[in-house]
């Protein structure tokens, strides 16, 4: 299990590497600099340009920029738009943003799994239901639930709010509510095809057959040989579904006006305000690695065969 958490943890600094190269050289392909943002529609002369350029280390060879932004990369520097350091900008939205994502994670958990259980345990008439819904809801984008739950339960019914959070705890996660299903209706459906494929795979199982007609309760033979067999695939797209989701939120977050880091990207790009969209790209490509890392410790811990294959390995 060491030799495995250690190979997981190079593999997770590599990409983050390989990734920051990407993410810094990226930005600066990207036709404009960000100096143009802060002149505005002004003509700066010669002088006042080169003197910006040198504040904001503009004038620097690319790859010294490079090391100064990696040897920096806890604090992100500062907003070339604000002044005020990445962290703090970041920061300011982090927390929202990672409500958003665990509240949809739960919902997509409980529906999509109990959605795929039922599909798989219950054959016919449930199951037929199951798979309408889940054809359904996998071909709905993010911004078209948003659409059609801010027109009926916040335009219609007046049960959320059309666009912002509220203050206080409770205020934030009410008006996370709507947001946080539409972020979900997708991944739901995708994570309720995953479990039903699962289960019905384990069922038909030789072992799982051999142990009905051997008189085992069935809950028994459920637990034991069905539901903890199907477990790795599960793991491993709620997984995926997470990180996707750190992603999702740039379109929803800005449909509902929510000032999480989704909304912050968005603003960020517009303004050519690199520190901060290099700060935030990278953290959405380390979300995305440690959401795999976690799963495969999770598989690890579930299938012992995988534990064998880390020491072997």
């Amino acid at each position: 299990m060491g030799r495995l958490v250690l190979s997981r943890l190079g593999g997770l600094l590599t990409t983050l590497l390989l990734s920051s190269v990407v993410i810094f050289g990226s930005l600066y392909l990207a036709p404009g600099s960000p100096e143009d943002v802060l002149f505005g529609s002004r003509t700066p002369s010669a002088a006042t340009r080169a003197a910006v350029r040198h504040q904001l280390h503009l004038d620097q060879p690319l790859p010294v920029r490079y090391w100064d932004w990696l040897t920096g990369v806890l604090h992100f520097g500062h907003s070339m738009v604000t002044g005020q350091t990445v962290a703090g900008r970041v920061g300011d939205g982090l927390g929202t943003t990672l409500t958003l994502v665990v509240l949809s994670m739960v919902l997509v958990v409980l529906f999509g799994v109990g959605l795929g259980a039922a599909a798989a345990l219950r054959p016919g008439a449930v199951d037929s239901v199951a798979n309408a819904l889940t054809s359904v809801t996998v071909t709905v984008p993010p911004f078209v639930a948003s659409t059609l739950l801010i027109s009926v339960f916040a335009v219609h019914l007046d049960w959320f709010p059309a666009s912002g959070i509220g203050t206080g705890a409770a205020g934030e996660l009410h008006g996370l509510v709507l947001p946080a299903c539409a972020l979900a209706v997708i991944n739901c459906g995708f994570l309720a095809r995953i479990t039903r494929n699962a289960l019905r795979e384990q069922l038909t199982k030789e072992h799982v057959q051999t142990a009905v007609a051997r008189g085992l309760p069935r809950w028994a033979v459920l637990r034991d040989h069905v539901f903890r067999n199907a477990v790795p695939p599960i793991v491993t797209a709620v997984a995926l579904l997470t990180s996707g989701m750190f992603a999702s939120t740039l379109v929803v977050e800005t449909a509902f006006a929510v000032p999480g880091i989704g909304m912050l990207t968005i603003t960020s790009v517009a303004q050519k305000d690199f520190p901060v969209v290099q700060a935030v790209s990278l953290l959405l490509v380390a979300a995305f690695v440690i959401c795999n890392a976690v799963s495969d410790l999770v598989q690890a811990l579930v299938d012992p065969r995988l534990r064998t294959a880390g020491r072997t390995a």
